[in-house]
């Protein structure tokens, strides 16, 4: 099968993964017996059977000392947001690890505005240039650079030879009762009170990813071999009319927005990800309108 969760035991490191998919992705990990250790900075607790591990990812010298002498099969990094962090990362992991999965985002694409949807080529990390000098530190400037901050992580570890680094571009992700973003929330409301939902001119569709599926990705991806960049999403492109009828409550009204703050899940761009190499690879994605409807359900029954 290609999903099939059997492996044979690992010790497995997730920095991060502490609320959303990457609760999901450590619970997969131990229940495949994997032997798991979770480094956070104590804001909340592993499952019992993980090992737990305190430090700030920021402070390189803590994250070393927290580590001590421990070597790791695959290593899952859930909260590396900036070349800065690769860079210490990749330091410290450099004899740690023999595979190390960076949690990454289709907004790599920003700047892709393709009616196709995007292959890994249209973002060569070995192409990127990255700048640590950037204030990255600053909470407003990697909020409006996440993308870019992305992109740039992808591109420090790229530019290391022989660290067996994979980045997995995430689809925007829906589904979970701990869906903590508040997006499906937005439209629910409007909905409910009767407000128009604002739209950019052209309203772009976007691919899309179940909180489960992302999970049994990165799951997946411990047991693989292959490195680089690779698409997760699920098959078949979502317009917020899409989303809007899948939260159903009557008929939305559109409020069409030309410059200015639009909803969630709308977007100024074509968002869309060829998911063909991770299926080459052996793993089969499911289709967006195989768990749209109960996500959604799952979600808002989850904020009330």
């Amino acid at each position: 099968m290609a999903n099939d969760m059997t492996q044979n035991t690992r010790n497995v490191l997730v920095i991060g993964g502490n609320r959303y998919f990457g609760k999901r992705l450590i619970a997969r990990l131990v229940t495949a017996g994997d032997h798991v250790t979770v480094l956070n900075r104590g804001s909340s607790p592993p499952p019992p059977a993980a090992v737990h591990l305190v430090a700030d990812r920021d402070d390189e010298a803590a994250l070393e000392a927290a580590l001590g002498d421990r070597t790791f099969d695959v290593v899952f990094d859930q909260v590396c947001y900036t070349p800065r962090q690769a860079a210490a990362a990749r330091r410290v992991f450099a004899h740690r690890t023999r595979r190390y999965v960076m949690t990454s985002t289709v907004e790599v694409y920003e700047y892709e505005d393709s009616a196709q949807p995007v292959r890994e080529a249209a973002v060569d990390p070995l192409g990127i240039a990255f700048d640590l000098e950037l204030p990255w530190e600053e909470g407003d400037f990697l909020a409006s650079h996440y993308g870019e901050g992305k992109r740039q992580a992808e591109a420090v570890f790229a530019a290391a030879p022989g660290f067996p680094y994979v980045s997995v571009r995430v689809a925007h992700v829906l589904g979970g009762a701990d869906d903590f973003t508040g997006r499906v929330g937005h439209y629910a409301d409007r909905l409910r009170d009767g407000e128009p939902v604002a739209v950019p001119t052209p309203n772009h569709p976007a691919t899309y990813i179940n909180v489960d599926e992302i999970a049994d990705f990165l799951f997946w991806t411990a047991g693989q071999d292959f490195t680089g960049p690779v698409n997760a999403a699920s098959h078949g492109p979502l317009s917020t009319e899409d989303i809007v009828a899948a939260i159903g409550g009557g008929p939305a009204r559109y409020r069409a927005v030309d410059v200015g703050e639009v909803s969630p899940f709308s977007f100024r761009r074509s968002y869309g990800m060829d998911n063909s190499r991770a299926e080459q690879l052996g793993f089969t994605f499911s289709h967006t309108e195989d768990w749209l409807t109960a996500a959604v359900a799952e979600t808002l029954k989850g904020s009330n």
